[in-house]
């Protein structure tokens, strides 16, 4: 059973034209998703929401019966997370103009926060496919989630090798989670629902389109800490991921190649621009200081957290306080306090930004 508010994104999603911004704008003129949904012209006008946009909004409400899509989506396995719903990804809620509405075939867990992009281009090298074989396999052992696209050559080879090493991945779809692309990733698409997810911020039933796959990048890169490019040529897709992330203000790395191949010369361009260097997993959790990963999410699993925990974190925030400042806040002993942010550093959930003061991580 979806809260009330899941039904009008749903909606929302349906209108052509009707971005982030625009529904932020009209939800903040109307006061309430309720009321923009059924906002009328002088609302959407006042809304600065053009004429066009307007008609497609009310064709929609006219055409649409939200609860008949809620079912349709159940009856598919598709899960709805709105910007709202705790289970939205952190990562992803941070990153300008977040999409308001996520579909989900499989799941996303708190795991999933430990995430890197693999992208390149779909032609790879020999060369680029056993460096994505050896860095995915060896960072989803790691206990970091694989994020990609689906696509034919890097993103592939990268959700594979994830899954073949028994971690998770994500794969980022421009099309509806109900038709996954390209068709010979069908199975590939399944064996990602049972070890992670199909992620798409398209409607259900939207075949994939050239123009779906430039926007649905800014997913894959806002899912991730950082992304890594294995191979890709000058005019890489796989250089729309890095534009995005670098607008989110996540780290970019990448994979140095063969001065004489062609797929190689966006990879070694990022380099010299200042993207990190990558020859193997460990350069890569060293750079975006992800060392802890396999600990930490061992840890979120086997040490839930007890009320202790969750009163000591209510009080941090990204000011640093002393650890006698925190006991007294929650009137709490000492040795207790300790051990309690103990297990908070190692569940990632705070850390110490100085001898004995501590702040959340995130």
């Amino acid at each position: 059973m979806y809260p009330a508010h899941t039904r009008y994104y749903l909606g929302f999603n349906l209108v052509p034209g009707l971005g982030p911004a625009r529904l932020a704008r009209l939800v903040a003129c109307c006061g309430s998703l309720e009321r923009a949904w059924h906002a009328d012209a002088f609302d959407l006008a006042a809304a600065g929401i053009d004429a066009r946009t307007s008609a497609a909004l009310i064709a929609t409400r006219e055409r649409v019966d939200l609860d008949h899509e809620l079912e349709r989506a159940e009856r598919l396995g598709v899960t709805l997370l709105t910007i709202e719903d705790a289970g939205y990804p952190r990562l992803l809620r941070e990153i300008p103009a977040a999409p308001p509405l996520l579909y989900v075939r499989g799941a996303l867990t708190p795991a999933d926060e430990w995430a890197i992009a693999v992208v390149g281009t779909r032609s790879p090298t020999t060369y680029g496919r056993e460096a994505t074989r050896h860095l995915a396999g060896d960072l989803a052992r790691a206990g970091i989630t694989i994020i990609s696209g689906l696509a034919l050559g890097i993103d592939a080879i990268a959700h594979t090798a994830a899954l073949e090493a028994g971690g998770r991945t994500v794969a980022v779809l421009g099309c509806g989670v109900d038709r996954p692309y390209p068709e010979r990733h069908r199975d590939l698409a399944e064996r990602i629902i049972a070890r992670g997810a199909l992620v798409s911020d398209y409607p259900l039933g939207v075949a994939p389109a050239a123009a779906n796959f430039p926007p649905r990048n800014r997913i894959i890169s806002g899912l991730s800490r950082g992304t890594l490019v294995v191979e890709a040529g000058a005019r890489s897709g796989a250089l729309i991921t890095v534009e995005f992330a670098l607008e989110q203000g996540r780290d970019v790395l990448a994979v140095p190649g063969s001065i004489f191949s062609r797929q190689s010369a966006g990879a070694l361009q990022l380099i010299r621009d200042g993207a990190a260097l990558v020859t193997s997993a460990e350069d890569v959790l060293a750079a975006l200081d992800m060392t802890t990963a396999g600990a930490q999410c061992e840890a979120r699993r086997e040490l839930p957290a007890d009320p202790v925990e969750a009163a000591l974190l209510a009080e941090l925030g990204y000011e640093p306080r002393h650890i006698d400042e925190l006991g007294r806040a929650v009137a709490l002993p000492a040795p207790t306090v300790a051990a309690a942010l103990a297990l908070l550093e190692l569940k990632g959930l705070a850390r110490q930004a100085a001898p004995m003061q501590y702040v959340r991580a995130h």
